[in-house]
């Protein structure tokens, strides 16, 4: 992917009246065109600097402006390329001018994503951080800011690009153990092998976990518990978050809506527990049953837990899948018509959970697959999840096949493989028709 040649301006604040407009100017003629339009600077301008704040005046060719320049030379600036900000009154007929006389000196207008684009070709950013930049400007609400900044500022990218060092020093001794003889000191020891694959596992499994949890606030489809009190919705969501909530035979121990991500063959889900179905005289309890119900509401999936000696009709009508729980210490009578989907289980034995994991990942992404509603946020994790589950598939087949004595170069072809997918997760291999499709979606200017 080669880095493009020309210079290109475009508006980076939204149009429209303001107090203020930014046109964004970047490429190899950034600092003559700067030259050519500003007039009456304090201090003089000068190209060679590597950062400089001048206030004068802009020259569009029809009069003058006020105008505040802020200059980054290349390669300490956002595209890595020389770039230059104008801040100018925002009135639209101004910053048209502006705009227009750029262009006139031999500016180019920029594509949707150019300046993005240019910085991700020339390695500021990975694929990954680009996505951050484009959920950041499209967040609707504080989860998805956090969400996206924690991607914008390379969270995932140090922890896969951590994977992806330990992997290639494990590529690397496999190559070199293959070319010696087991008595040569070029030869490495198995063990050895194996603490370098420890480690590699390690961090491929940190950049998952960081992935899950970055996403689960705002970009994950969520599916919510209910059942009446002891169904045994709290132990059900420990054992499959991971999670610690406190569980008791004493009824309305959970009062409070309990989050955490969950991890399915297809994808992964924000899943929800909250209080028991219980009517509420008033106070704090009837207050935690309507914010609940609300959540119910505002599910993707409704999960009805049903223990034993408990009547699944009084469940919500939301309910899209049957739980029946504690199958280790009774069984449940389902009245005659029931008809809903359902999956047994015992959270405490562990019976009956991958058959639930299985039953959910169907209900959420059989239909479609997964990030194809929800908005970008969850294309972007879909993407994201995709390359880490294959990366860490690959290696894990290599790791069985290691355990058993694959010959080395089998061992190292799957060590490769699961490099290839963290490539794939920086943007290095993604093909040309992926990208622009990505870049296109961003606003002019970004």
């Amino acid at each position: 992917m080669a880095l493009a040649a020309g210079t290109i301006v475009a508006l980076a604040t939204p149009p429209g009246p303001a107090r203020r407009a930014i046109l964004r100017l970047s490429g190899p003629r950034a600092g003559e065109l700067v030259r050519a339009v500003l007039c009456d600077e304090a201090p003089r301008f000068e190209p060679s600097a590597a950062r400089a704040l001048c206030a004068g005046r802009f020259d569009d060719g029809r009069g003058r402006q006020p105008v505040e320049l802020y200059w980054m030379r290349g390669p300490r600036s956002y595209t890595r390329e020389d770039l230059a900000e104008f801040h100018l009154v925002g009135a639209a007929p101004l910053v048209r001018a502006a705009e227009q006389r750029l262009c006139a000196l031999g500016a180019e207008p920029a594509r949707p994503g150019e300046f993005t684009r240019r910085a991700f070709l020339s390695g500021r950013l990975d694929l990954s951080q680009a996505e951050g930049v484009l959920a950041l400007t499209r967040a609707t609400s504080e989860a998805e800011r956090v969400a996206a900044a924690g991607l914008l500022e390379g969270g995932l990218e140090r922890r896969a690009g951590a994977a992806r060092e330990r992997l290639l020093e494990l590529a690397t001794l496999c190559e070199a153990s293959l070319d010696f003889d087991e008595r040569e000191t070029g030869h490495v020891a198995r063990a050895e092998l194996a603490d370098r694959l420890a480690a590699a596992r390690a961090a491929l499994d940190e950049a998952a976990e960081f992935e899950l949890a970055r996403a689960a606030p705002g970009g994950l489809p969520r599916v919510v518990l209910v059942g009446a009190p002891n169904a045994g919705k709290s132990t059900l969501w420990n054992a499959l978050t991971g999670g610690r909530a406190l569980t008791s035979v004493l009824a309305g121990t959970t009062r409070d809506a309990l989050e955490g991500p969950w991890r399915l063959p297809g994808g992964a889900c924000l899943l929800v527990d909250g209080p028991g179905l219980e009517p509420a005289a008033g106070g704090p309890d009837a207050r935690a049953q309507e914010l609940f119900a609300r959540a119910r509401r505002a599910a993707d999936l409704v999960l009805g837990l049903v223990g034993p000696g408990q009547d699944p009709r009084a469940l919500p009508p939301e309910v899209g899948l049957l739980v029946l729980t504690q199958t280790d210490r009774g069984r449940v009578d389902l009245p005659a018509g029931e008809a809903r989907p359902l999956v047994q289980l015992s959270a405490r034995t562990g019976a009956g959970l991958s058959e639930l994991a299985r039953a959910v990942d169907a209900l959420l992404f059989a239909a479609a697959p997964p990030g194809a509603e929800g908005g970008l946020a969850r294309l972007v994790f879909a993407r994201h999840e995709d390359a880490l589950r294959r990366a860490s598939a690959a290696l894990a087949e290599a790791e069985q096949g290691f355990a058993q004595g694959l010959p080395l170069d089998l061992f190292s072809e799957g060590v490769r493989t699961a490099l290839a997918a963290l490539e794939d997760l920086a943007g290095r291999t993604t093909p040309e028709d992926v990208l622009e499709r990505l870049f296109a979606s961003f606003c002019l200017g970004k």
